[in-house]
């Protein structure tokens, strides 16, 4: 115990912070936001994604903007829409998400008064006629007689803004509320408060069933997770947009606020866990908001364009009976909103799925003793593992932090799916994480030497993620000879002595950094050992030190990557007064041995065997067919991903056994129809030149330089049928081709 008593005492200071946080103490920023990440994540996993016909949007969409001009639209049209909506389609009830804030003096009928009262006064016959037509250039007052008497619910918002010198904002009219002052007297509630409102036009709220606000609560990360269920303004509550209309469809019940039994446990716990409407429970938070229960992404609700209506243009069965919420999703119109679902999301569609949720019985529930459910847990998870980790090896330490890990998902799940609750999850998880890797931190230090040994060994030689891998078991690295199968890549530039010649030492060195460094860092992209750089040149292995599988794969990526690499740093090289540079790159795979070979001067960890001097011969002869890379037919078996373009048979310098040699051309899922025939005319082509059969080998080479002119690896073959003609190969000839260069 006494051995493990810094590692113990470690822990539960780890523990004591993330006490601190769940008790509300100091809430970690940090921790909050991988909270809210995790209850999105589970919220995504368990949507049902269906789509439910019981609420319609009837959607001020751009198309109905195009139609009906920008918005706000003449309230006589307005009006058009709710008769409409109830005469012809027959709907249940009706929400707008939206606000009419302000009077409508579209119709002239303001103008013509002040001219009755100017310079017509004393017309009777202009008098009349503005009488006469004043009934319908009235259009609030049209739409407020549209409104009457139907189960109509207008949206409202509250606000924070206070301007100076007033005690918050209040415009147009608001709804009664549903619970008045007082109603929570003795609990203490955190209820979410607001200073000021923006409401409808007085007549317009007078006339309608009642009213909803559709002021979402703004979690830390922007995100619309939730709805305040009752906002509260001047100490009386209101109700938001979705439980308004879903208690209209239900004949307008009571609110009744839900509080636990009384017992010894709850004793002095104010919490108040749910609102009763009806039948319905609908579950609450500590500040008595909703959860809203999204169904899935944009349009897990049927949408209609408003236009559409207004032209009957919809069946009438899509809106018969359904809840209508009036909304928009018109980018210009700012109501799309961040939640958990999408980053932009329809205001509407969020009261759209609350609705949904509330006569489902589905919205979870997120009660006030969670704060205390998260404690006990945290402290359970957390005296386990401070306790239990030090005495245990890190094979034992990391199967049972895995355990502990999945049974705090396993739980969290479970009574997220089974019982609707939310209980936290991301607090949990990174609390087990973080002991253990205090333990293992901790644990580990001995081996840092260990770590650091191999690093100097390698670290010159290998990516440094490579480094750090080796250095986890040290002891399975060393630096002595192995013969093994590796792969090897040599690249050069081309006509580098010229290219020097014309730079000053100073503009060579800048030119030469400025080349090696991102070829570099391919190689190292794709986990290959740098063995040496030969002036401009570069020479580079892959599968050891660490074995790779996929050593073959992994060089012929590279050399490709290499290529197009030099090619995207062609413009800052002329920008630069640099020349553009091209490179020959020459793979191969086979046997090779590797170790750390030299003098007692000097000692250097590189490859050596035939396979190696194959790889270097084929960069060297890159040049003479006119193609950017080269790889052996042993690489080409070993990589079958790639299409390759056969070059040639060949026999090379110190070498009596010919080699097929290659051209990567692509990865066969992007290289294009055109591609692939020019490369089978040549296989052709190749076949022809095999046999002897000149004429019909020159017609498809010359068809090809059609194709493609200036490719060098055609003019190559022509110019040695040439020679062929002249003086014809020796019988016996195997089509092989003898380099006696170096």
């Amino acid at each position: 115990m006494k051995k493990h008593a810094a590692r113990i005492i470690l822990g539960l200071v780890v523990l004591a912070f993330f006490l601190v946080h769940a008790a509300g103490i100091t809430r970690f920023g940090f921790i909050e936001r991988l909270e809210a990440f995790a209850y999105d994540a589970r919220l995504l996993l368990t949507m049902p994604r269906t789509v439910d016909p019981r609420v319609v949007i009837v959607d001020i969409d751009e198309k109905s903007l195009a139609e009906e001009g920008r918005w706000p639209w003449r309230r006589d049209r307005v009006a058009e829409l709710v008769a409409k909506l109830f005469d012809r389609y027959h709907i249940s009830v009706l929400g707008f998400d939206v606000v009419f804030a302000e009077r409508d003096e579209s119709s002239g009928l303001g103008i013509l008064r002040g001219l009755e009262q100017g310079e017509l006064r004393g017309d009777a016959q202009f008098r009349n006629a503005i009488d006469a037509l004043a009934p319908r250039l009235e259009y609030d007052r049209l739409l407020a007689e549209q409104l009457k008497g139907r189960p109509v619910i207008l949206g409202f918002y509250f606000t924070n803004l206070v301007p100076q010198g007033t005690d918050g904002v209040a415009i147009g009219a608001i709804p009664k509320p549903v619970l008045p002052a007082g109603t929570f007297g003795g609990r203490t509630i955190r209820f979410t408060s607001f200073p000021g409102f923006g409401g409808n036009l007085p007549e317009l709220q007078a006339a309608a069933a009642g009213g909803g606000h559709f002021t979402p609560a703004t979690d830390v990360d922007g995100v619309h997770r939730s709805v305040p269920m009752l906002a509260e303004y001047k100490g009386a509550y209101y109700e938001p947009l979705a439980m308004a209309v879903t208690r209209l469809l239900l004949q307008s019940p009571a609110i009744k606020p839900g509080y636990p039994a009384d017992s010894v446990f709850t004793k002095g716990y104010p919490g108040l866990e749910w609102l009763e409407i009806g039948p319905l429970r609908v579950p609450v938070d500590e500040q008595v908001r909703a959860l809203v229960p999204y169904r899935g992404p944009e349009r897990s609700f049927p949408y209609v364009s408003a236009a559409d209506v207004l032209r009957d243009r919809v069946a009438p069965e899509i809106l018969k009976g359904r809840v209508v919420l009036v909304g928009t999703t018109a980018p210009g119109l700012q109501d799309l909103r961040s939640t958990p679902v999408a980053p932009l999301y329809p205001g509407v569609e969020i009261h759209a799925n609350l609705i949904a949720g509330m006569l489902d019985g589905n919205i979870k529930q997120k009660p006030p003793y969670v704060l205390g459910a998260e404690v006990v847990l945290l402290s359970l998870i957390g005296l386990a593992l401070a306790i239990g980790l030090p005495f245990l090896n890190p094979m034992r330490a990391t199967i049972a932090t895995v355990a502990v890990l999945g049974a705090v998902f396993a739980l969290n799940l479970a009574v997220w799916s089974g019982g609707n609750l939310v209980l936290p999850l991301a607090s949990g998880l990174l609390l087990t994480t973080a002991l253990y890797a205090l333990n293992m931190s901790y644990g580990y230090f001995v081996e840092t030497r260990a770590k650091r040994k191999i690093t100097d060994r390698f670290g010159q030689y290998v990516p440094p993620e490579i480094a750090e891998e080796m250095s986890r078991n040290p002891d399975q690295y060393s630096l002595e000879g192995e013969n093994r199968e590796l792969s090897v890549l040599f690249s050069d530039v081309r006509n580098f002595t010229t290219i020097s010649e014309g730079l000053d030492p100073k503009a060579l060195s800048q030119l030469m950094n400025a080349y090696l460094t991102p070829m570099t860092r391919v190689i190292y992209s794709q986990r290959g050992t740098i063995d040496k750089y030969m002036g401009d040149a570069i020479m580079a292995f892959w599968g050891a030190p660490i074995d790779d599988p996929d050593h073959a794969r992994h060089a012929v990526m590279a050399g490709m990557e290499m290529q197009a690499k030099l090619a995207a740093l062609e413009p800052e090289f002329i920008a630069r007064g640099w020349p553009p540079l091209r490179i020959g790159v020459g793979v191969n795979s086979g046997r090779m041995n590797v170790g750390n070979m030299g003098s007692e001067v000097r000692m250097a960890y590189t490859v050596m065997g035939d396979a190696v001097n194959l790889a270097s011969r084929l960069e060297n002869i890159t040049k003479r067919y006119g193609v950017a890379m080269i790889v052996g037919e042993s690489t080409k078996a070993m990589v079958p991903e790639v299409v390759y373009r056969e070059i040639d048979r060949v026999r090379v310098k110190g070498k009596a056994v010919p080699v097929a040699i290659f051209e990567p051309v692509g990865m066969q899922t992007e290289v294009g129809k055109d591609v692939l025939d020019r490369l089978k005319l040549f296989q052709q082509a190749l076949k022809f030149y095999r046999a002897q059969d000149w004429d019909k080998a020159e017609l498809q080479l010359l068809n090809l330089q059609r194709m493609e002119p200036g490719v060098v690896l055609y003019e190559a073959y022509l110019e040695r049928i040439a020679h062929f003609r002249l003086t014809p190969p020796p019988t016996g000839w195997d089509g092989v081709y003898d380099f006696d260069t170096k």
